[in-house]
């Protein structure tokens, strides 16, 4: 039929190809799987590893293998073994300095894990204490957690599986009280078991680490960090491997600027010699100026004039000017560094007609740095609520310092050695390691 529909050929008698095979339907789903799914959230089996974030700061996991949760500790005191994690529990096996993934980690030394059991099967309570600066804990713009908490998470687990004792890991992720030498992550630690009211067997107890102040470590947080927890500590070559201990370089002792409360000051370390004149300090940011100043010279009726209060050093020689004017004598409690700074304040005592003497603070940098560090974390030893100060600031005061000297114009200079003065409470807190 021309112009019309063409007709559809007939089917051929014979098939065209086979019939379709009915598909087997894979899955994954195991008899396990499936009996748990449908099993009660209240007769599920916990986790064996739980973990939590302490004040958006301290990650902190707890591994309970199910065969391990009925195991008796001995009587007495608890002991404790706790360990540095990289470098001295573990290594990573693509040789770079840090884990590029999850499973990039080995064995410090194949006796860790055989030591590590052994320990907890003598009666030790077995903890890794780690400072893990690259962790966030903050979560993604999705809401997820960041894939740096996530691998550490990961890897911890593993190490902890690969163990396979009950054992907690404490990770302080942020510069706070948690980061190690400070003993943030040891409190939380005796706090989880209670070992803070049943108390611990110290001498018996012990902390490892390979940031132990030797000439060829990074630094000494774990010494320091086993110092503030009052107990004994290693490296990982003394403990795993029975070698002898290295000597360690010196290094920054708080203990040694504790001023003993049996020494009274035979004559006080200042005092006036004119009715009027003009003081300034000398020194590092955190070296001690402020509480000198409250301490000896607000009690003398001396008016204090400071930057991180005013701002600005125009604005500081503006108020000392009016306090001058005014017949009141001046601190200028600043760090004056160098002789351009100290040759502004000497033009405004020639300008006044007044003397002008220098307190110079001598306190070294580690020093300045724990006194940062202290008054930042606690808040009874920190009354003007001074914050942290960054570590540029202590640079840049080491690059413009000059000691300052007499042929400047100076009355007098008076050298401040810095001695920590406090109560007992107080110098429990000021005698740790923060640094």
């Amino acid at each position: 039929m021309v112009g019309g529909a063409l007709k559809r050929a007939a089917s051929p008698g014979r098939p065209i190809s086979p019939p379709p095979l009915r598909r087997k339907v894979e899955t994954t789903v195991t008899k396990t799987v499936s009996t748990s799914f449908f099993t009660p959230a209240s007769k599920k089996k916990p986790e064996p590893i739980a973990w939590r974030i302490v004040n958006n700061s301290l990650v902190v996991g707890k591994f309970s293998p199910e065969s391990e949760k009925d195991q008796k500790r001995d009587a007495g005191a608890p002991r404790v073994a706790a360990f540095d994690f990289d470098s001295t529990l573990v290594s990573t096996k693509s040789g770079n300095k840090y884990a590029k993934d999850a499973d990039d980690w080995k064995w410090w030394d194949e006796i860790v894990p055989h030591k590590l059991r052994q320990l907890y099967k003598d009666g030790c309570h077995v903890a890794i204490i780690s400072n893990q600066g690259g962790v966030k804990t903050k979560k993604d713009k999705k809401g997820a957690e960041m894939k740096s908490l996530t691998n550490f998470k990961c890897r911890a687990s593993n190490v902890m599986k690969a163990l396979g004792i009950p054992i907690s890991v404490y990770a302080a992720t942020e510069h706070d009280e948690y980061r190690k030498p400070r003993a943030g992550m040891w409190i939380e630690f005796l706090d989880d078991y209670d070992f803070d009211v049943s108390g611990i067997d110290k001498s018996q107890s012990v902390f490892v680490g390979d940031a132990a102040g030797r000439p060829s470590d990074f630094a000494a947080s774990d010494r320091g960090f086993a110092v503030n927890a009052g107990i004994p500590f290693k490296t990982p070559e003394e403990f795993f491997l029975d070698g002898a201990p290295e000597p360690v370089a010196e290094s920054f002792n708080p203990s040694t600027y504790l001023r003993p409360d049996s020494i009274d000051e035979v004559s006080p370390l200042f005092s006036r010699n004119s009715p009027l004149e003009l003081v300034i300090f000398c020194g590092s940011p955190a070296a001690g100026k402020s509480t000198f100043y409250w301490n000896y010279l607000e009690p003398l009726d001396y008016e204090r004039v400071n930057q991180d209060i005013l701002k600005s050093r125009p604005k500081c020689i503006k108020v000392a000017k009016e306090h001058l004017a005014a017949k009141r004598s001046v601190v200028v409690d600043n760090t004056n560094a160098d002789l351009n700074t100290r040759a502004q304040w000497i033009d405004v005592s020639k300008e006044f007609n007044v003397p002008i003497r220098c307190v110079y603070f001598s306190a070294s940098p580690a020093l300045c740095k724990h006194n940062n560090a202290v008054r930042a974390a606690n808040t009874d030893l920190n009354p003007e609520k001074r914050d942290l100060v960054p570590g540029v600031a202590f640079g840049d005061f080491s690059k413009r310092f000059q000691e300052p000297t007499l042929a400047e114009g100076f009355q007098d200079i008076i050298c401040i050695d810095f001695q920590f003065r406090g109560d007992e409470a107080a110098r429990q807190i000021w005698k740790q390691y923060w640094i």
